[in-house]
């Protein structure tokens, strides 16, 4: 007798177009039984829309859930590395400068002997490292220094002119222009897109060479 009444208590809140989890939080029977009592029943239209709806809102809260998790174990991480470093040194700035222009600064080759010291990047801060590197272990000051921007055509040259010079507060001398593909859907030509920034250092050749010199250095101190 009561299951009938379960049942029939279930198959009136179908008819209503409760979920199948809504059903049971008022009729406490197992889902499989559940499953057989209604699959003989419909729902209208409004209905469906309804339970889709629903399951739309459910999947975002549970992808948002899994966002704010994974947010926050980035940040705890990057933050516990952070403090892993602690002050640098002279000495460590040095080297990382060094080992920086190694991976991304321009270096010498047999077909050319003369290449100056010039660093490109898009990263603010990394711009920054390595501006004030060259200042302090190069003994360049900024009129020694020449600073170009590289941009994309459909790039905003004023505003990159302007962040570009606020940051290293200096002025840009050069602006070139890549051409890309008009078709294509680029990411780097949004609003955060400011061009790639380049340093380049005068009459450094001998600089160049140096600087190579100090990354064998490291190389050798290492036993590489």
């Amino acid at each position: 007798m009561l299951k009938e009444q379960e049942k029939t208590k279930a198959t009136n809140l179908r008819k209503q177009g409760l979920s199948y989890n809504e059903i049971l939080r008022k009729v406490p029977v197992a889902k499989s039984t559940l499953s057989v009592w209604l699959k003989d029943i419909g729902l209208a239209k409004a209905q469906k829309q309804r339970l889709t709806e629903k399951r739309r809102v459910a999947q975002q809260k549970a992808q948002q859930a899994c966002r704010n998790i994974r947010i926050t174990r980035e940040t705890n991480i990057i933050e516990a590395a952070q403090q892993e470093i602690g002050k640098i040194s002279k000495r460590e700035f040095w080297l990382i400068g060094a080992a920086l222009y190694w991976a991304e600064g321009s270096k010498q080759k047999p077909n050319h002997v003369s290449q100056k010291v010039s660093f490109n990047n898009s990263d603010p801060k990394m711009i920054l490292l390595f501006d004030k590197w060259v200042q302090e272990f190069c003994e360049r000051d900024k009129n020694g220094l020449i600073y170009s921007i590289y941009i994309h055509t459909t790039g905003d040259v004023e505003r990159a002119k302007k962040f570009w010079s606020k940051l290293l507060n200096t002025t840009i001398e050069k602006v070139y222009f890549k051409k890309g593909n008009p078709k294509t859907n680029r990411k780097n030509t949004q609003d955060l897109y400011y061009g790639l920034l380049r340093i380049e250092v005068r009459r450094s050749t001998d600089l160049n060479r140096k600087i190579k010199g100090w990354n064998l250095g490291i190389t050798n101190g290492l036993g590489i």
